[in-house]
């Protein structure tokens, strides 16, 4: 839903349920952290690759694409609701840039003319599914109004990526983060601190940095993995095949990430799973999140708390 500051009282809760239980939501919606102030229109039920082993996010639903005249309908809505208040929309569920490239315009241009203070609009989209849009096809989405992707990278790692069945290479997500640049989109890539376990923490550290250096995203967004129940990998570390890094280690494989790091771009520890909590602007602010993981590595490791899955 959308998320509009309540310290005005006469926003109240009932009207915040209101308008909760006016859209039309088909499970539970996930939304990345940046989008918490965004209206969520869901465009796509589910994720239409739903196979990789450390998420647990879509495992209950059907992956389908809603009719464009339901989006609009639920876009209408949102305006009756609303009003001028909307400025940022973000589409979900899982990878909806898998639609078709002008049903998207169409949804895009519609919400463009909804809401007169709209200034980004955004959605999921891998490097899976990316590489189904040509260029001209991602110029045309710029054109009706998305501004951002939110792309999970997770690693750099080939074999890494293989083995959490992410559905593409590192090279893929190279030849696909560059298009959607190339296109005046802004992406946000996403990489998973000890997706890698502790056998391949160096390689999954300096292999991510390489791709994220040949694509330059304009965010980097840091997460640490933790077990999802009901997952693939989170059965393997229930059986003791798939080890955790510590806090120090988590910090240590960050740290090999960070400083590889080229730019430019800004890099975000904006979630609740980091044990390292490093923004900045690369390469400028790279010697000052640098000095912030050493003086984290000195710090007793029971001083860190892990993230509870279940608020993830």
């Amino acid at each position: 839903m959308f998320n509009r500051q309540t310290d005005d009282i006469s926003f109240t809760k009932e009207i915040l349920l209101e308008r909760v239980f006016a859209m039309r939501y088909e499970g539970i919606v996930y939304r990345p952290p940046s989008e918490a102030d965004s209206l969520l229109i869901q465009a796509t039920i589910g994720c239409p690759h739903n196979r990789c082993t450390f998420c647990g996010m879509y495992r209950t639903k059907k992956f389908k694409i809603r009719p464009v005249a339901d989006i609009k309908e639920d876009l209408k809505r949102a305006q009756e609701l609303y009003g001028n208040d909307v400025e940022s929309i973000f589409f979900p569920d899982g990878n909806t840039i898998v639609m078709k490239t002008e049903q998207l315009a169409e949804i895009l241009e519609y919400a463009g003319r909804l809401f007169p203070r709209l200034f980004r609009m955004t959605m999921y989209g891998s490097a899976k599914f990316l590489k189904l849009k040509t260029l001209a096809e991602l110029q045309r989405l710029r054109a009706a109004g998305l501004t951002r992707i939110h792309s999970g990278l997770e690693s750099g790692d080939d074999i890494v990526l293989a083995n959490i069945q992410k559905g593409f290479t590192a090279a893929e997500m190279i030849e696909n983060g560059r298009k959607v640049k190339e296109a005046g989109i802004e992406l946000s890539e996403y990489i998973l601190i000890g997706i890698g376990g502790h056998e391949r923490s160096q390689e999954h550290a300096l292999e991510s940095a390489r791709v994220l250096n040949a694509i330059a995203p304009d965010f980097t967004r840091l997460r640490t993995y933790n077990p999802a129940e009901g997952t693939p990998l989170g059965e393997e570390y229930q059986q003791g095949k798939f080890r955790l890094l510590s806090p120090h280690a988590a910090i240590r494989e960050t740290r090999l990430l960070v400083e590889n790091l080229r730019g430019p771009g800004r890099l975000m520890s904006d979630h609740i799973s980091n044990f390292a909590w490093i923004n900045g602007e690369l390469p400028a602010d790279k010697p000052t999140m640098l000095a912030e993981l050493d003086r984290l590595l000195n710090v007793s490791e029971d001083s860190f708390t892990r993230a509870d899955p279940r608020y993830l």
